[in-house]
């Protein structure tokens, strides 16, 4: 019974994932095509094929639809981590930590290549991403000051969190245009590497 349970959870959560990247995906293509204040909520709702109280549920307005939904960290992950895991290290704690927050739902290329078209192009949307990665960088720093405890520092935090975020945006850009079935965890790791050949 509780297996039928858990799968139907996952059924939902899939279907619910499944509308979230269509909505977005319909919003970079309306947005490209016409800019941010070219279209109205009304025609994303009937370009994604939902209703306007449906589209309402997933996305407050346009920006937060162009820019997509943000997976919550698997619980497993987050407890790993928290208690110095999984390998001891904190750069390649938090990699494998970032590496399960987009494996939740890992984004296609057509998708990424779509949405960095876009950004680069609205002064608007990058402020927002800039304000959405804000919170998200905060958050981790959270995670890490309270694995660490307070004899770790937050500019050290900060420094840390940099360091991963430079890291991984080099692993989306090769992941993007890379046409082949490495995976954006694949191309992160190869990042790591790279960085470690660096810093010697």
């Amino acid at each position: 019974m509780h297996f039928m349970s858990e799968s139907a959870t996952n059924l939902r959560e899939q279907k619910r994932w499944d509308t979230s990247h269509r909505i977005t995906a319909c919003a970079l293509r309306l947005t490209l095509d016409r800019g941010l204040d070219g279209f109205t909520m009304d025609e994303l709702a009937e370009s994604a094929g939902v209703s306007r109280r449906t589209l309402f549920n997933y996305f407050p307005g346009k920006v937060d639809a162009v820019l997509g939904a943000v997976p919550d960290l698997p619980p497993a992950a987050l407890a790993t981590f928290h208690t110095g895991g999984p390998h001891g290290k904190l750069l390649d704690d938090l990699g494998e930590l970032a590496k399960a927050l987009v494996g939740v739902k890992e984004p296609d290329r057509e998708t990424l290549r779509l949405s960095h078209q876009v950004l680069t192009t609205s002064p608007r949307l990058l402020v927002a991403v800039h304000e959405r990665f804000e919170q998200i960088t905060e958050q981790f720093v959270v995670l890490v000051t309270d694995r660490e405890g307070p004899d770790f520092s937050l500019r050290r935090a900060q420094l840390a969190l940099r360091i991963l975020v430079g890291i991984f945006d080099s692993a989306l850009m090769a992941f993007r245009e890379d046409d082949g079935d490495r995976t954006i965890g694949d191309h992160f790791d190869e990042q790591m590497r790279e960085a470690r050949s660096l810093f010697g």
